[in-house]
Formats: C-alpha cells, sequence, structure tokens
C-alpha cells in the first residue's frame, strides 16, 4: 500500500473485507509506504497491526515480484506516484469492495480501488488508478479516465465522460449526457448541468466555474 493516510487505509478496509468475504484468492498485505507519514498516521497503522516498510524505495526493493495500490486521494498526485512506480517497471492491483454492486459489461483497469456501497451500471469503463469513494454511483455507460476520485456520495449519471485526473466531490452530481474535462474538480454538494472545461473548478447548483487551476 502507497500511502498511509486517510484513503490509504480506507483501502485497507477493502482488503480486509475482501478476504473476510472469502471469495477468490486472499490478499497479503506486506506493508505501507510513504514518503512524509506524520506520527498519528503511523499510530493508526501500527494499532491495526500494518508495518511502516518506509519512503517510496521500500518498494522499490520489493520489486515487480508485488502488486501496489496508491491509497492517495488527490488525482494529481496519485498520477506523479503512478509515473514514479511505471519508471521503476512495477505493478499495480486492483480491488473491490464485496457489497460494491458492479453490473455487466463493465471493466476497469491496474490500480482501481472500489469501496464499500459504491454501485456502478452497466457498459461503465474505468482508467487506471480510479477511486470510487464510499456510497457513489456511477451510471451507465460512463466513462472515467486515469486517475479519477469520485467522492462519497456523489452521483454520475448515464452516458457521462469524466476525463482524467478529475475529482468528483462528496455528494456532487452529474447530470446525464455531459462531459467533465480532464484536471477540473467539481465541488462537493455541486450540481453539474453542462460540461465542464479541462483545469476547472465548478461549485454550487447549478454548477458554475469559479477560478481557474494551474493546469498541473
Amino acid at each position: 500500500m502507497i500511502g498511509a493516510g486517510g484513503f490509504g487505509r480506507e483501502t485497507l478496509d477493502v482488503i480486509e473485507a475482501w478476504n473476510q468475504r472469502g471469495e477468490g484468492a486472499p490478499l497479503e498485505v506486506l506493508g505501507v509506504v510513504d514518503d512524509a507519514p506524520t506520527e498519528s498516521n503511523l499510530e493508526r497503522l501500527a494499532r491495526r497491526g500494518y508495518e511502516y516498510l518506509g519512503d517510496f524505495s521500500a518498494l522499490v526493493r520489493l520489486g515487480a515480484a508485488v502488486d501496489y495500490l496508491i491509497g492517495v486521494g488527490n488525482p494529481a498526485t496519485r498520477a506523479a506516484i503512478a509515473a514514479k512506480c511505471d519508471a521503476h517497471g512495477l505493478r499495480a492491483g486492483a480491488v473491490v469492495h464485496p457489497s460494491a454492486s458492479v453490473g455487466s459489461d463493465t471493466a476497469f483497469a491496474d490500480g482501481t480501488v472500489i469501496c464499500g456501497g459504491v454501485q456502478v451500471s452497466t457498459n461503465v469503463r474505468m482508467g487506471r488508478h480510479t477511486h470510487l469513494n464510499p456510497g457513489c454511483i456511477i451510471g451507465h455507460d460512463t466513462a472515467l479516465d486515469d486517475f479519477v476520485s469520485v467522492n462519497p456520495g456523489a452521483i454520475v449519471s448515464g452516458d457521462v465522460s469524466i476525463r482524467d485526473r478529475v475529482l468528483v466531490g462528496a455528494g456532487a452530481v452529474v447530470l446525464q449526457g455531459l462531459s467533465v474535462g480532464a484536471r477540473a474538480t467539481v465541488g462537493a454538494g455541486a450540481c453539474v448541468t453542462r460540461d465542464v472545461a479541462p483545469c476547472t473548478v465548478v461549485s454550487g447548483v447549478p454548477a458554475r466555474a469559479h477560478e481557474r487551476e494551474s493546469g498541473t
């Protein structure tokens, strides 16, 4: 596991739930790597019995013999970490909470984490290192590109295109047939009623742009 913070530990919950269900091969967690963990997060890991292995170099030493997951919520940070992993030939895994509902003809790529209570409809495509947080809903025929994060309780309606490194905030709604451009952010509780341009932050009901990101 890469990341000792909140989403990293939530991802450990997903792994534990998968193992407790007892279907399929169990997933063994060798430990957690993090370049700058806080003392409180190290204590939280220790309470749960997970070993802190050190910084990123610890993962490099393990090499391609193990799979990794990135438990970091920020899409841009996750993309940067994945690029480092790719440069070292490391291989990402994927995990789905057993309480999640995943519809027919749906595909997800390496690095995907699907948390408890998520509902994914039919013919959904998810790119690398997609994170679906607890209780979110993804409608039919929707495409999520690489490094997308859909936060708790958000609803992405059918036939939506979410481009790479987009963050959809908690409780937000994206209406049917729309497109959210790369590296955009949809604020918590927003209702998106029109296409969102790349690198834009939108918020409110209906959602409107109120600033531009740097485009990083």
